[in-house]
């Protein structure tokens, strides 16, 4: 009974420094009078919270602001140089490593490249490339391996969980098969061996940026598309992607049918999506189509070859029918598959990102709203909104370093898992703060009053 008591205690304590340092990153900084009714927490848990993270180096002062009639208020924030988390977007051109501290500055960034590969990548190659990156932004920030908090990685396709090997990634389009991806890291990384890795479907990493920075802040539900050389996307239910129910999951929406009997997609089957508006698609419809490139142009060339000579722009030569065509079509299958998504999941936004929907979208999207409105149904499609991405191309490591993160907030800013508490799966910690919005919360906004241990 006794050690039920001191372990009963010990999850209370750590539950309250977890609402101190959530609201202190997501709506900070703050003083200690005003986070006593954001968290629900009595002045005295307050104080024993705060200055058990100011020990550890977790919070620091930002400043003072006036009181009425009294002292002025110490205000308080998350203190950026309090750990360090690395992001990975293992793309289909190469291998982004970035390092950031905890406010998400990056501090370091590398890019490998990985260049044509028609049949799928060596995941030898790859795992080489993530250590390789991983010593080397390290490397250039002058900074510990003992002072990160965890490591996010995005990649392409599904990730099963749970089994002896870790996380393993099925990914078709990238010739990868049942790899056990996680254990390989594990055999390679050259950080402490406590470093928790969180890897997660790339499109799910984007979405979780979004939606804590960037155009899906305060939506309810939203739908985050990523459209690169492939495509994917996210949907995000009750504001967070990170939320206790762990709502939010990835699509394979790339490999939806927007016609039938039609072109053959990389995955095998006919008609997807992915084989009209994916980049490495594009690249050959227009080869397919008379367009003129290099033998040896990338998907990003062809891209931006082919909207040239769609929208050669004013004193250029005429728009060249072919390439209009080429893009109204794929337009018009965006929006189909945009349409499917509004009837399925009727999300209040819709947010196109990825590098290659950042670069066709400021042309199609038009025409994509045009084409979901009639392929929808139309109140479902009148509550919706349709935008472009806000973060750029960064986004999906910046995402994966939100993986790591929000499991760092959900422990109360513990370096690493408590010995006998479950660790939250990847993508879904339990607890974390839904970010509706990056700005400071009244205090009628917040959670009601439980009394705890401090």
């Amino acid at each position: 009974m006794a050690e039920r008591s001191r372990r009963t205690v010990r999850d209370l304590r750590r539950g309250n420094r977890a609402r101190v340092v959530q609201r202190l990153y997501f709506d900070g900084p703050l003083s200690r009078q005003e986070l006593g009714p954001a968290t629900g927490l009595s002045s005295g848990s307050i104080s024993n919270v705060v200055a058990e993270l100011a020990a550890e180096g977790l919070l620091e002062e930002a400043g003072v602001v006036d009181s009425d009639g009294g002292r002025p208020r110490t205000l308080l924030r998350v203190a950026p140089g309090g750990g360090l988390l690395i992001g990975i977007d293992i793309g289909e051109t190469r291998v982004r490593v970035e390092l950031f501290d905890l406010s998400l500055t990056e501090l370091a960034r590398t890019d490998r490249l990985l260049g044509p590969a028609r049949h799928g990548y060596d995941v030898e190659r790859i795992v080489n490339h993530v250590r390789i990156g991983v010593s080397d932004v390290l490397r250039d920030a002058g900074a510990d391996p003992e002072r990160l908090l965890g490591i996010g990685i995005g990649v392409p396709g599904i990730i099963e969980r749970g089994g002896p090997a870790g996380a393993t990634v099925h990914g078709p389009t990238i010739g990868w098969h049942a790899v056990p991806f996680e254990k390989l890291l594990r055999a390679v990384l050259e950080v402490p061996s406590d470093v928790p890795l969180f890897i997660d479907n790339g499109a799910k990493t984007l979405g979780q940026a979004e939606m804590w920075f960037g155009g899906g802040r305060g939506a309810g539900t939203a739908a985050i598309a990523l459209i690169g050389s492939g495509i994917g996307a996210s949907v995000i239910h009750g504001g967070a992607l990170i939320e206790e129910s762990g709502r939010g999951s990835a699509l394979e929406w790339g490999h939806t049918t927007v016609r039938m009997r039609g072109r053959r997609c990389r995955c095998g089957s006919i008609g997807c999506l992915e084989a009209y508006a994916g980049a490495e698609a594009l690249r050959e419809r227009w080869c397919e189509a008379g367009g003129s490139l290099p033998e040896d142009a990338d998907d990003e060339t062809a891209i931006a070859a082919l909207l040239v000579a769609a929208f050669p722009g004013p004193g250029g030569p005429p728009p060249d029918p072919l390439a209009v065509s080429l893009l109204d079509d794929t337009a018009e299958c965006l929006g189909a598959a945009v349409g499917d998504l509004i009837n399925l999941f009727l999300p209040e936004r819709i947010l196109l990102g990825g590098w290659a929907g950042l670069l066709i979208g400021p042309h199609l999207l038009p025409a994509i709203r045009r084409h979901a409105e009639q392929y929808a149904l139309g109140h479902a499609a009148a509550r919706t909104t349709i935008e472009l991405g806000e973060l750029g191309p960064d986004a999906v490591t910046v995402g994966a370093a939100t993986l790591p993160l929000a499991a760092f907030l959900a422990r109360g800013g513990s370096r690493r898992s408590v010995p006998g508490q479950a660790a939250p799966a990847p993508g879904e910690p339990a607890g974390v703060a839904a970010p509706q919005r990056w700005r400071r919360a009244s205090a009628s906004s917040a959670a009601p009053a439980t009394s705890e241990p401090s």
